[in-house]
This record gives C-alpha cells, sequence and structure tokens, in this order.
C-alpha cells in the first residue's frame, strides 16, 4: 500500500487552549508528520498563492469571507497524479466549519476513482466540523473511511491517537 498525506498547515498566531499562541510549526503539520511516521506515508503540503495574515483574528476574517464567497485560491502547487497511491491521509484545521478554501482547490481537481481516503483534522473544538460530508461531495469514487479529529494543543500527545485510528481504519 502506497500513500499519501495532502494537508494545509497554519503555523504563527493560532488559538489553542482557549488562547492566542505563536506556532512554528502548524499542528496539522505534526498529525502529517506522525502519518509518515506510522505508515510511511509521503507528504505534500497544500499552500496557497496568497498567504494568509498572520494575525490570527485577521487571519479567521478572510477565510470566513472565502467559505462564504465559495472562493478557491490557487495552491502553489498541485501533487500532480495520484495513480500510484492506494491511500491518502487528508488533513488540515477546521476553519468555519471545513477545511481551508485552498485545500478545495486541490482537491477537486484530483480522480479519487479507487483510493481510500482518511480525513483528519485539528481544532480547539469543532471536531471534524463538515468535513467528512465535504470531502464525500468532493472526491467522488473515493471510499472514504472515519475521520480523526485531535485538538491542536493536544497534538504533542497525539500520536498514539493517530496510530489507532490508522490501525482501526487500514485493515
Amino acid at each position: 500500500m502506497k500513500s499519501i498525506v495532502l494537508y494545509f498547515s497554519k503555523k504563527g498566531q493560532n488559538y489553542s487552549g482557549g488562547s492566542i499562541v505563536n506556532l512554528t510549526k502548524g499542528n496539522t503539520a505534526i498529525i502529517s508528520e506522525y502519518i509518515h511516521d506510522v505508515v510511511g506515508a509521503d507528504l505534500f503540503e497544500i499552500e496557497s498563492v496568497n498567504d494568509y495574515p498572520i494575525d490570527y483574528y485577521e487571519c479567521t476574517d478572510v477565510a470566513k469571507q472565502e467559505l462564504r464567497d465559495n472562493i478557491r485560491p490557487y495552491a502553489k502547487q498541485t501533487p500532480g497524479d495520484l495513480s500510484e497511491y492506494d491511500t491518502v491521509f487528508i488533513g488540515g484545521p477546521i476553519w468555519w466549519g471545513t477545511y481551508p478554501m485552498p485545500m478545495f482547490s486541490v482537491l477537486e481537481k484530483i480522480d479519487w476513482s479507487g483510493k481510500t481516503i482518511m480525513p483528519f483534522s485539528t481544532h480547539e473544538g469543532s471536531g471534524l466540523g463538515n468535513v467528512e460530508r465535504d470531502i464525500r461531495k468532493l472526491c467522488v469514487g473515493a471510499n472514504v473511511k472515519p475521520g480523526l479529529a485531535i485538538y491542536g494543543s493536544s497534538v504533542a500527545s497525539a500520536k498514539s491517537d493517530v496510530e489507532k485510528w490508522i490501525k482501526n481504519n487500514l485493515k
């Protein structure tokens, strides 16, 4: 089984454990690295051509506007042909109930036929939000497995949760 992790992650100011903290590495990037460690998955970070504001509140305003207006920001690069991969882990923070919109820009351009998708999120209270529903809508032809939601403030101790989720869902 060959796998890849497609993820979006935000370093800089983030909401964590009830306050704004400055992260040198985004929470979703950390979870993506755990997945890499567990299954040897390749890593591909989805980044918007236009950087999001460093300030947490300004970033949430931009993200809300993108969602409200159904904007699809271009990604700096796309993963290209995923035909060599059987399993695709898709992860991102939950912004206003779903993944950041640059992820949609990338996901809706991929042929998902026959792929197994393992969605995951980092959040501070919204769990998976609408991610599983959105993935099923965007990724037609894929077998979408149950997702994993990790509190951003507890990513440092979440590797065993990631291992258990993978073990229970990739049989």
